[in-house]
């Protein structure tokens, strides 16, 4: 048997507490599959006190002494934020050590850091808790699909924003009660910004792209939207149409006069309820991927929560230690293709369109005028009448962004016009 592999673990909240408690549990089984014992040598946490069911030798507030002690082989970090946890990474890295991180945020911020150093040090840098949990879904971008061309990558990856929307087209809500639920359930949290503004989405799709696309991405590149917006009538309308609507990650390569680029959004959007996305309810993750020869892929399960998340942290543990243990390197950062990010302005979708406007003769010409002065073709029309005023939904063809904005932009200057009640993309699994 060879000698013992040894961790030291950054965080010990409802993840850490999780990964501590699987690898005493698991630890005949985790020795078998490593071929070597995982021994945890230390846990760097802001206060001791409040955990006491963890050994209190294991237990220290100087994260960088632990970082830097010679006997550990792997630094496992479940943090999050990027400062003092990106110079922490920094450092384990550079003297040697692999990482195992489940940090979404300091990925998309500044993963190519982090690759860098583990690149010129030798060692891994394993991430796979850090997008959609438990589901096994950036190991298989990074390798399986390895030999293989991915064209598009979309999925439902934030489990609070999916309940929200999903309770809100369930039961008529509007976005504030949703969201009481969510936060009383223990789905969202106290101060819900990073997911129902979007944050969480777009971090995680900037991994997702990089992966998928062999490209540098970060979260400066992803437009991001968030859901706070989405009323009650939206998810009306959304019925109307046989859609619903989801918070989605959207990442393509697409192919322009000069060549393939890549588009990376985060945003809500309506999908046809046949979609294989619709069905997706609660706080569950669920992701397509779309590949020349492999054809469409669905990668579906818990995408957060203590145990889900621990479990994704000790595959990526197992993996780095046997490298460790056989003296080989996994498959590190991939991103020769180095792929310009189209601009938001440039990408094509479909569009949902509200207006409200007065009931009155040519109001419904003038409107089609504005959207044909602009490129961006109607498919479908519908008109509510209201006595002297009515609501018209229209639902485009696709349409770069930028064309979009510009006609919504003349609409709202129009007199008959009172204001654009919605826009919101339209999305399937192809642009059409």
């Amino acid at each position: 048997m060879t000698e013992t592999v040894k961790v030291a673990l950054l965080g010990c909240g409802v993840v850490g507490s999780e990964v501590v408690r699987l690898l005493d549990d698991q630890a005949a089984d985790l020795t078998a599959r490593v071929g070597a014992p995982l021994e945890l040598v230390g846990i760097a946490v802001r206060r001791p006190g409040r955990h006491q069911d963890v050994p209190a030798h294991l237990l220290t507030t100087d994260a960088e002494a632990l970082v830097a002690r010679d006997d550990v082989d792997v630094v496992v970090e479940v943090v999050g934020g990027i400062e003092p946890v990106r110079s922490l990474l920094l450092t384990a890295l550079r003297s040697g050590k692999s990482v195992v991180s489940a940090n979404k945020a300091l990925l998309a911020d500044d993963g190519a850091t982090l690759h860098d150093a583990a690149a010129q040090a030798g060692v891994d840098l394993y991430y796979e808790a850090a997008v959609a949990g438990a589901i096994p879904l950036l190991r298989p971008l990074r390798e399986s699909l390895a030999g293989d061309r991915i064209n598009r990558v979309i999925g439902i990856v934030n489990g609070t924003t999916n309940y929200i929307l999903s309770r809100m087209d369930a039961t008529g809500a509007g976005f504030d009660e949703a969201l009481a639920e969510a936060t009383q359930l223990g789905y969202a949290e106290a101060d819900p910004t990073a997911d129902v503004d979007g944050y969480d989405a777009a971090a995680k799709a900037a991994i997702l792209a990089g992966l998928a696309f062999h490209t540098r991405v970060t979260m400066s590149d992803v437009h991001r939207e968030g859901i706070s917006d989405v009323t009650a009538a939206d998810i009306a309308s959304a019925k109307a149409m046989d859609c619903t609507v989801k918070m989605l990650a959207i990442c393509e390569r697409r192919a322009t006069d000069g060549g393939a680029q890549v588009a990376v959004r985060a945003h809500p959007a309506m999908i046809p309820r046949s979609h294989p996305l619709a069905g997706v309810g609660d706080a569950f993750n669920a992701v397509f991927v779309e590949a020349e020869a492999a054809g469409s892929l669905m990668f579906y399960g818990r995408g957060a929560g203590g145990a889900p998340t621990a479990s994704a942290v000790l595959g990526d543990l197992v993996a780095v230690a046997r490298n460790r243990v056989s003296g080989s390197r996994g498959a590190g950062e991939s991103a020769y293709a180095d792929l310009p990010v189209q601009p938001m302005g440039e990408t094509v979708t479909r569009y949902h369109v509200s207006l409200d406007v007065d009931d009155q003769p040519g109001v419904l010409a003038s409107v089609a005028g504005a959207f044909a002065d602009e490129g961006v073709s109607i498919k479908t029309v519908r008109q509510e009448g209201r006595g002297d005023a009515a609501t018209l939904v229209l639902v485009t063809h696709s349409a770069p962004d930028a064309a979009l904005d510009r006609t919504v932009r003349k609409l709202s200057g129009m007199p008959f016009v009172g204001r654009a009640a919605s826009v919101m993309r339209v999305e399937g699994l192809a642009t059409d």
